[in-house]
């Protein structure tokens, strides 16, 4: 449980605080240069030799699975990561699912902490992002709900604790929402949320997915567009963090050489269909999630200029036992704007 802290103040340097539902407030990380690098950041080609090592290192961990997906039974090869715990283990594993448009390498400062609190973490790049396969095909939620429970299959996994962000969050809702008809393959013991816009009535969407809505459900070269895609890329991600805890320069190259793997950045215009997903089926995800037994915490940076904060108000309100812990200051990708306070947060949710 996060040490009781003083209050927040609204200083420029203050660094971000992780306030509890139950109105406890801890200090959170120091804030990042306002620029978004960090000292550590190379430059010129330098950062884009560190961002390469550090994606080897995350991929190197993981391995490929052959999943028949889609109406047709196409056979995809999901990225997915099995963890061990370090000292005495828990009884069920901690499955991460990432959002749009990045990939698990978002939990990479997560991913430690939990294993440290004795959790086995299975994680999987859904089809079409980071490392997995990127074949040209109609993306969607239930495509991608079905990737996780492959993955859950290969793992051998009974019970699961779901960890999730954006995207994530309505595949963790599609998930839910089968368990509530009994056709999932495995339970769900217990849930942390973090930003995602599961009420799209409350959603701002970024100038960027809104061009790709508006753009045909097909792949497309974004060259043809005139546009430098890692830098809009990276500029983008970083839109919506807050201005003072971007990520670094070496994790925003990362992420763009993930998205960027076999052409990926050319599917950002199918990937993108999820949001219409939610729009049809938004009753499904977001019931299921206000509506599944399990426990369900919520941690949510208050900033977040896409996935508002009225939403964790209101997902709270719907599910009045839920813990809320408030990440003050905090953009859309907590885990990497705050990464001690995202991570402590969520080991003391999921208990």
């Amino acid at each position: 449980m996060p040490s009781p802290g003083p209050a927040p103040t609204d200083s420029p340097g203050d660094s971000p605080r992780a306030t509890r539902g139950d109105g406890i407030d801890s200090p959170g990380d120091s804030p990042a240069d306002p620029s978004g690098d960090s000292p550590a950041d190379p430059p010129g080609d330098r950062l884009w030799e560190a961002a390469a090592a550090a994606v080897a290192g995350w991929r190197a961990q993981g391995r490929r699975l052959p999943v028949p997906l889609g109406p047709d039974g196409t056979l995809v090869e999901v990225w997915w990561a099995d963890l061990p715990p370090v000292g005495p283990a828990r009884g069920e594993a901690c499955l991460l699912l990432h959002g749009f448009p990045t990939c698990s390498y978002d939990w990479h400062h997560t991913v430690a902490a939990l294993r440290n609190a004795g959790w086995r973490v299975v994680c999987l790049d859904f089809p079409g992002f980071g490392s997995s396969a990127k074949p040209d095909l109609r993306y969607g939620i239930g495509l991608y709900a079905d990737a996780a429970e492959a993955v859950a299959r290969a793992a051998g996994l009974g019970e699961v604790a779901l960890l999730t962000h954006d995207l994530g969050d309505s595949v963790g809702g599609e998930l839910c929402a089968r368990d509530l008809e009994g056709r999932l393959g495995f339970g769900v013991s217990r849930r942390v949320l973090t930003n995602g816009s599961i009420y799209m009535d409350l959603v701002q969407l970024t100038p960027g997915q809104q061009m790709l809505l508006d753009l045909p459900d097909a792949r497309l070269d974004p060259a043809a567009l005139g546009l430098e895609m890692a830098d809009a890329f990276r500029s983008g991600v970083a839109a919506t963090c807050a201005p003072d805890h971007r990520p670094g320069d070496v994790e925003l190259a990362a992420a763009w050489l993930l998205a960027a793997a076999e052409d990926g950045h050319t599917l950002l215009t199918r990937t993108i269909r999820y949001i219409e997903d939610r729009r049809t089926d938004e009753h499904r995800y977001t019931g299921a999630i206000e509506a599944h037994p399990s426990p369900l915490g919520v941690i949510w940076g208050d900033v977040d200029p896409v996935a508002r904060y009225p939403m964790a108000r209101r997902l709270c309100e719907r599910r009045p036992d839920a813990r809320l812990v408030t990440l003050t200051g905090i953009g859309h990708y907590p885990m990497l704007e705050a990464p001690e306070s995202f991570a402590t947060a969520t080991v003391d949710l999921l208990g």
